[in-house]
């Protein structure tokens, strides 16, 4: 046979595949409307391995056979995420544990952020929830959770992401460990200044104080300054306090243009951080399952199955409900080598049938899929 012949061979056969498989799928809308009315689970793990085992069983030799169960593995895919939309369709998922709400209730609220007055934390919550704001200031990230979660305050700011030193790796374990839920963002420009006593020569300056992560920033500067000791402290705001309490023109803090002006020191140099483009991103996070109505981020937090092709499976269910993932991340989970929990943010609203979809798909598949927040 000559290659068209062959091509016309393979195009015959493949007719007949997709009329079979359009056959199947009709038998599985069948299925799925025995599901809604007995209320069986979708996914049926044991069966759908029982399956596989005998498609396997059907070759002829080990490379068919993993095509074979490659094959089956997303026809069943798309087999169960026919149900799931019918199911969606039938109103049959029931209600997200989320209540909506057409804004937050935030004239009354008190806030809590972690540092001090003049950090960047507090700056995003002014941006946020406007500079009258009832506030109040703790050492860590635990301590703000804990305060959300107790009632002692109605909403948190926390950095989550820096645009130049990635994510803040504790907030993601937290939104894990407490019931507290995202429902706004806040993105600060970040320009670290060096800041010391009014009247103050950057000849005179022996010491420099700020957060690791501030001073790793502005290495490039730091670096035309070799003879300055460098000392981390916990937080910016910090820093900023200890120069302005203590009154020693040989010290300096790099922090913000408003911990210059909460501690009353003078910018001695601006944009001492070498990127120019440098952004922090933080979340508002509360104790309340609640939603704005226009929200348009929804973040997630799952584990998979330590098995080849789980982490893939687990993905097909924004491909096929057409849903934009705009970011994963990975932390490890505790006691238990080499195993991690993803963090998936997406674009989408808890109102959308597509997300219902996918988000029913995710928690029949997934092992602990937990909602952190549609905001």
């Amino acid at each position: 046979m000559d290659l068209l012949e062959l091509r016309g061979k393979l195009d015959q056969i493949d007719e007949k595949i997709v009329a079979l498989y359009e056959e199947r799928m009709e038998i599985s809308s069948q299925v799925a409307d025995y599901k809604i009315e007995t209320g069986k689970k979708v996914f049926d793990k044991a069966r759908e391995e029982e399956k596989l085992a005998k498609v396997r069983a059907l070759t002829h030799n080990a490379f068919n056979a993993h095509g074979a169960q490659e094959l089956f593995e997303q026809i069943m895919s798309m087999s169960r995420k026919l149900q799931y939309n019918k199911l969606v369709q039938a109103g049959s998922l029931g209600r997200l544990p989320f209540i909506g709400v057409d804004r937050l209730e935030t004239e009354q609220a008190r806030v809590v952020f972690q540092g001090a007055e003049g950090a960047y934390s507090h700056l995003a919550m002014q941006r946020y929830f406007g500079e009258q704001v009832k506030s109040f200031h703790v050492d860590t990230f635990r301590d703000a959770m804990t305060a959300i979660e107790e009632g002692s305050a109605d909403f948190a700011v926390l950095p989550i992401e820096n645009s130049t030193a990635g994510i803040v790796s504790e907030i993601y374990d937290l939104l894990v460990e407490f019931e507290n839920y995202i429902v706004g963002e806040q993105i600060i420009r970040i320009e670290h200044c060096l800041l010391g006593l009014p009247g103050t020569d950057i000849s005179q300056i022996k010491t420099v104080y700020s957060h690791p992560q501030s001073l790793m920033q502005s290495a490039k500067f730091l670096a035309s300054h070799e003879d300055w000791k460098q000392v981390s402290l916990k937080n910016n705001a910090f820093a900023a306090e200890k120069v302005s309490k203590e009154g020693d023109r040989t010290q300096a803090a790099i922090a913000g243009e408003q911990a210059a002006k909460a501690y009353g020191l003078e910018i001695l140099k601006r944009g001492v951080n070498q990127a120019e483009n440098n952004s922090t991103r933080f979340i508002i996070v509360t104790n309340q399952k609640i939603f704005r109505k226009d929200a348009g981020k929804i973040s997630i937090c799952l584990e998979v199955p330590h098995e080849s092709g789980s982490l893939y499976h687990i993905l097909s269910h924004f491909i096929y409900n057409n849903l934009n993932m705009t970011k994963i991340e990975s932390r490890p989970i505790e006691e238990r080598d080499w195993e991690y929990r993803f963090f998936i943010d997406f674009e989408g609203n808890f109102a959308d049938g597509a997300v219902k979809n996918a988000l029913r798909g995710l928690r029949d598949e997934a092992r602990n899929m937990k909602i952190l927040g549609n905001y």
